[in-house]
């Protein structure tokens, strides 16, 4: 990178909004930049501070420039001031204190005291670091929280802790950025006044409304508040009813709920629709200027609930012996350009959002639905990667194209699955050239997946349910998904068409958004490694991924599976994007991104933009810092559309159990703590609590590191990965609560037992299901 670009990213990185200062090291290290080039962003940030774009705060953190001064006599200025957001300094002094003042992000308890996690730079300027490594979070009692509410950015005081302290201690001294104003609630009236009791945990107490007629809100509605004044440990609450989403209970009231509650993005806007229906005016299904495969034999495969296909593909065995394997993705920047209308309402979006009962798509269905997606005989345009392999799955070429495809099939995986069960069977029905596609399909996709795990590609085995809704939106039932080898099979060709697309852009030395997985933490994996041997599992260490892989194959056919693979996912980090120069840690893969699905993430439209220009044999023009800022706002879109999907899926348990206290199932431990024991149903996915107090018949100790609660008297245990049997205690909608009551638990699921009754099988271990990192 040039010293120029250097500079403009730089500045992008620090004009993006909520940029908080920081040492020019943590930028370079944002930035994705290696060790060897902080001495350049230092001398790059001198430069920009001389010719006043940039300025050194306390400490040399990099801020923006501060606004001028105002000119005498009321003129103003003829030159605009630069557009900014205000940003706190990760560490500041207040005036009137000599106690360091760190900004995080606040997290309030039930019970009224919070804890702050310091951002990044202040872990590192105020020796927030334990023991290890780990981060001290900083303790704030409930008179010393402000009016602050949980997820809201602040500023606090802190005192690090005495003699039998066991962490910093400290006060809120400012809020500095709301999380957010609104929030979902239930409408309620006492005493002559009207107030709201906000869902779930944020507030203990309601909040007082005024006005509640004007929009005609009725106790126990649903609505949408704006909060006018915080509570805290002063004064209450008060807002002002925005929306009134319909009666509590009503069908769609709890989705409405929770699209309000997470903000999520509903309707487009009219400029972009009219874009959408320009785009298929537009449209003419023209060949010219691209790869004509529409004469291939290409198939899609999907769920059987699908209804954008944006990945198909082909493959032919070579004269050679190699395999040529096509993977041809729906040409989505075709129709979405830069700059436009649908750009900005799927960059804002980031992704498509899909709700127990609903899908909020990134893009118009004229798009995602039509003239993107890859349907059956229909002329579709995709940017298609070819890659070579050896009859070893040996990868020995790979080239890109701008083409146009016409599916042949349009395939379901339980008609894939149907296939391998039974391949003469199926014949007749899929018909020569499909079937023989699908046999080519299933041989290379075995060949480059147990190369794949050789090579240290972690899979875990986690149960996975999901719930049926009828009609009306309601819980009816649930099922297993089950990951069988045709998921397997789509699954490989779209890692190794990620994998190649993100080679050919390092290869050129292009900046992108990479899809990146670090390393898990030594303190973690050592934590890790403790809890397997209290299970009795001999491990040397775990800080090897091929120690990981044993460990993984060991417990597959043991009671300890679900325990160990739980404990292994909490070890690890959460993949996000970022342009920084970082593999997937879980695919074994030195050098990934997403490109697999633009329709449905954005991530992945950029991908193909990139692309778009090298086949163009354009140079593609980026700003680092824009990518960096991308990437935060695109890994924050996700972290929300899951978070909106496991919330609403939770309040619809919630509706079905309500009214059936007692009902009794099986049960996994999915978390330990002091106060209980999380677990989630086998054959319906409730959440819930085992309350410590519940388990009278002893008192327990709890165990951070084995994740686990021994009694003190009788020696019980309880740890992650047991399987309970459990009844429905309490059931709380409004505040999202589900309280489980312990029945007992299957003797012979524990592994001290298995182990003495050599050879007998769990007999009722729920159908198993890999864990899937990044499939498309």
């Amino acid at each position: 990178m040039n010293p120029n670009e250097l500079q403009a990213a730089i500045i992008d990185f620090v004009n993006q909004p909520g940029y908080q200062p920081v040492k020019p090291r943590v930028i370079a290290h944002r930035l994705g930049l290696p060790q060897d080039e902080v001495t350049e962003v230092r001398r790059a940030v001198k430069r920009l501070v001389r010719e006043g774009k940039l300025e050194y705060a306390s400490k040399h953190l990099v801020r923006r420039p501060s606004p001028p001064a105002p000119l005498p006599n009321g003129e103003e200025s003829q030159v605009p001031a630069p557009r900014s957001l205000p940003s706190p300094p990760a560490v500041r002094k207040h005036k009137h204190s000599k106690q360091p003042q760190v900004v995080g992000i606040f997290q309030r308890t039930q019970k009224g005291f919070g804890f702050v996690r310091p951002s990044p730079v202040s872990i590192e300027e105020e020796g927030l670091r334990g023991k290890e490594g780990a981060v001290k979070d900083i303790f704030v009692p409930a008179q010393y929280t402000l009016d602050a509410a949980s997820g809201d950015l602040v500023a606090v005081e802190v005192k690090h802790g005495g003699r039998g302290e066991l962490g910093p201690r400290g006060r809120v001294v400012e809020v500095l950025e709301r999380q957010t104003r609104q929030f979902v609630g239930t409408y309620f009236e006492a005493e002559g006044s009207a107030f709201v009791q906000i869902d779930g945990t944020l507030f203990a107490q309601p909040i007082l409304v005024g006005d509640p007629g004007a929009k005609n809100a009725r106790p126990d509605d649903k609505v949408v508040l704006e909060m006018i004044c915080f509570p805290s440990p002063l004064h209450g609450g008060e807002g002002v009813i925005m929306e009134v989403l319909g009666p509590q209970g009503e069908p769609g009231v709890d989705t409405l709920s929770i699209i309000r509650e997470f903000n999520l993005p509903e309707e487009f806007a009219e400029d972009a629709l009219d874009e959408a229906r320009q785009e298929a005016a537009r449209f003419d299904a023209s060949i010219e200027g691209r790869l004509d495969l529409t004469g291939e034999t290409i198939l899609t495969i999907d769920p059987a609930d699908a209804r954008d296909f944006d990945d198909a593909i082909s493959l032919e065995k070579l004269e050679n012996g190699h395999w040529r394997l096509g993977v041809h993705i729906a040409d989505v920047s075709y129709f979405v350009r830069p700059r436009t209308a649908l750009d900005r309402e799927a960059h804002d979006r980031g992704t498509s959002v899909y709700l127990p009962d609903r899908v909020l798509p990134m893009l118009p269905e004229l798009i995602s639905n039509g003239l993107a997606s890859l349907q059956p005989d229909q002329v579709r345009y995709t940017k298609s990667a070819f890659m070579e392999y050896t009859p070893e799955g040996v990868r020995t070429h790979t080239e890109f194209h701008s083409a146009a495809i016409k599916s042949a099939k349009r395939l379901t995986y339980e008609q894939v699955d149907a296939f391998l069960a039974d391949r003469e069977r199926e014949k007749k029905k899929l018909g020569a050239k499909v079937h023989d596609l699908l046999g080519r399909m299933h041989e290379l996709a075995m060949l480059l997946r147990g190369r794949r795990i050789r090579h240290g590609s972690l899979v875990l085995t986690m149960p996975e349910v999901k719930i049926k809704l009828d009609s009306e939106g309601r819980v009816s039932g649930a099922y297993v998904v089950e990951d069988t080898e045709s998921h397997q099979v789509i699954e490989e060709f779209m890692l190794a068409a990620n994998e190649a697309v993100a080679e050919l852009l390092r290869d050129k030395g292009l900046p992108f958004l990479r899809r990146i997985h670090e390393s898990p933490s030594p303190l973690k994996l050592r934590a890790l490694t403790e809890f397997v041997r209290e299970l009795g599992l001999p491990v040397s260490g775990l800080h090897d991924r091929f120690e990981l892989q044993q460990l993984l194959k060991t417990v597959a056919t043991l009671p300890e599976q679900h325990a160990v693979n739980y404990a292994v996912l909490r070890a690890m980090q959460r993949a996000v994007y970022s342009p920084k120069e970082e593999g997937h840690y879980a695919l074994a893969s030195d050098c990934y991104c997403h490109f697999t699905s633009p329709i449905r993430r954005y991530p992945d439209l950029q991908i193909h933009r990139l692309l778009d220009e090298l086949i163009r044999k354009r140079k593609p023009r980026l700003k680092l810092g824009e990518l960096v800022v991308l990437g935060q706002h695109c890994s924050d879109r996700e972290q929300r559309a899951t978070a909106a999907e496991r919330d609403l899926t939770r309040l619809k348990l919630l509706a079905y159990l309500s009214d059936q206290i007692g009902l009794e199932m099986d049960a996994l431990v999915t978390g330990v703590e002091k106060f209980g024991l999380f677990v989630q149903g086998v054959e319906l996915p409730a959440e819930g609590l085992i309350r410590s107090e519940s388990l009278a018949d002893d008192t327990y100790t709890f165990d951070r590191t084995t994740h686990s609660l021994t009694g003190r008297r009788f020696g019980n245990r309880f740890r992650l990965g047991d399987r309970l049997r459990v009844a429905v205690a309490r059931v709380d909608p409004l505040r999202r609560e589900l309280d489980f009551r312990l029945l007992g638990r299957d003797e012979e699921a524990r592994g001290d037992v298995k182990r003495k009754k050599k050879g007998k099988e769990a007999s009722k271990e729920p159908i198993k299901k890999r864990g899937r990192i990044d499939r498309k």
